[in-house]
């Protein structure tokens, strides 16, 4: 008799978990508190134009990448791309426009060009990116047995010179300020990010393995559920799970808003972490450590406001991503602003109406500032996104879109607390605390936290399982949870 599995939320990794669920047997069914799966893999429309709150740029595109293949198993590829030409691009206080091209003979020319004094860093700055794009080495690692990592380990050996040094510290070899200064900005404005990080970046855009999917987030997640639901998956909508049921120490099944129960073998968490272990299980199962994680995360300036812009504007040859490096700062949501970082999706038509296009701005700011405006009322919360989205488009006529003030159709502007009301997380996306080592905890096939002392029979799946919002490392914690639950019911695991 198949062994069944309760899923609690329909985003990256519940999904996963689903798909290969049915692949393996179980019986899986998934509880989703919304009208539409996907959890923060999401967009939505706004008087013909769509807005994407996910998506920047998707890894695993094409088959020069491992993880392509993780695609395929949920149904999201075969489907249309659109190539991106550039990385990022940065304009100068002066006017200098850098484009990150991705390939590296059009790249090198182009820097020379705007930093002809910097030919060496710009030499050693491209064989990087070659030199990395030789091998699918993080691919490899992710997605392969313990053998593969090792297979992976030559091309890692070739790119070891650039582990090492952040963002910031590799721009300090060029002496052009305009590269000089752009460079630590090149990873979404953080200078503190590994170089490496931004190299793979690179290498999987010249690849092709790293591309924009026609039709945003929402369609993207779409064709997952698809697969799902072809495979005899069942996904309940407007069902908000309130507790998860346990026996001793295993769990057994969800219970609902409404009141019902659903028994299960297995239960998989895709919700917020702290919630699902403080909230549905009532703090039964946490160690110290685990109370610890639990704990509020720090309110920091993180990106926690977006600016949508549906603008009567054909965009189709601006760059895709794009940093504007401000003169002078200013104070944009409570932070003082150097830069605005931008994107505009005129390279997918499906985005806006015919020759119009959507412009989205991601700025820094605190989950308190808005927390504490939506104390004030409604009104004064309103206010402040109001006043921000037209700083935003003053701003931006200014220094680039000149003529944009007229343009602009529809104006839409998100928070961490519309994140926190949409997705159900703690202080926005619920985002797993101690991220640091997300990256490496991820590429050598662990979890940061996918399962609880004393609870048998229960994982987490999606954010708080792999530290981080990355929409393919969410869906492989889906199917390394089916690993471990057909490892204890006894059975083979299918790919």
């Amino acid at each position: 008799m198949s062994k069944s599995i309760a899923i609690v939320g329909s985003g990256m990794g519940g999904l996963s978990a689903g798909i290969f669920g049915r692949l393996n047997d179980f019986e899986t069914d998934i509880f989703e508190m919304h009208t539409i799966p996907g959890g923060q893999c999401t967009a939505w429309k706004r008087k013909g134009y769509t807005f994407d709150g996910c998506i920047h740029h998707l890894f695993g595109c094409g088959p020069a990448s491992a993880i392509y293949g993780l695609w395929e198993q949920l149904g999201a590829v075969p489907r249309d791309f659109a190539p991106l030409r550039e990385c990022v691009s940065v304009l100068s206080p002066e006017g200098t426009l850098f484009r990150d091209y991705y390939d590296p003979e059009l790249l090198e020319s182009h820097m020379n060009a705007i930093a002809p004094n910097d030919r060496t860093a710009i030499r050693d700055y491209v064989n990087g990116i070659s030199t990395t794009a030789k091998s699918d080495a993080m691919g490899k690692m992710m997605m392969s047995s313990r053998l593969g990592m090792v297979a992976a380990l030559p091309g890692l050996l070739r790119s070891s010179r650039w582990l090492r040094p952040t963002m910031a510290q590799y721009a300090q070899r060029f002496r052009e300020p305009v590269l000089r200064d752009s460079m630590p900005l090149l990873v979404y404005a953080n200078p503190g990010v590994p170089l490496i990080v931004h190299l793979v970046r690179h290498a999987y855009g010249l690849s092709g393995a790293l591309q924009w999917p026609i039709g945003g987030a929402q369609e993207f997640a779409q064709s997952i559920a698809r697969r799902y639901t072809d495979l005899g998956g069942r996904i309940h909508y407007r069902s908000r799970v309130t507790k998860i049921l346990t026996e001793g120490n295993r769990a057994v099944g969800v219970r609902l808003e409404d009141g019902s129960e659903h028994k299960a073998d297995f239960v998989i968490s895709n919700a917020d972490g702290r919630k699902t272990i403080t909230g549905m299980l009532d703090g039964r199962f946490a160690n110290e450590r685990i109370h610890s994680l639990c704990a509020p995360p720090p309110d920091e300036m993180q990106f926690a406001v977006q600016v949508y812009l549906g603008v009567d504007r054909d965009l189709s040859s601006e760059p895709s991503s794009m940093i504007l490096r401000l003169p002078e700062p200013v104070v944009l949501a409570d932070h003082s602003c150097h830069e605005v970082e931008l994107q505009t999706y005129g390279f997918d038509p499906t985005m806006a109406p015919e020759g119009k296009g959507v412009i989205k701005v991601e700025l820094y700011s605190r989950y308190s500032f808005w927390k504490n405006l939506a104390a004030l009322g409604r009104e004064a919360y309103v206010e402040e996104k109001q006043r921000l989205a037209s700083q935003v488009v003053n701003l931006l006529e200014r220094h680039y879109f000149s003529g944009l003030q007229s343009q602009v159709e529809v104006v839409d502007v998100s928070t961490l607390l519309t994140w926190e009301r949409y997705t159900g997380g703690s202080m926005g996306l619920g985002i797993y605390p101690n991220r640091e080592l997300s990256v490496l905890g991820s590429v050598l096939g662990k979890s940061q936290q996918d399962a609880l002392p004393g609870l048998r029979g229960f994982r987490f799946a999606g954010t708080w399982a792999t530290g981080g919002g990355a929409l393919f490392t969410n869906a492989l914690s889906g199917k390394r949870v089916i690993q471990a639950f057909s490892k204890d019911a006894g059975q083979p695991f299918v790919e």
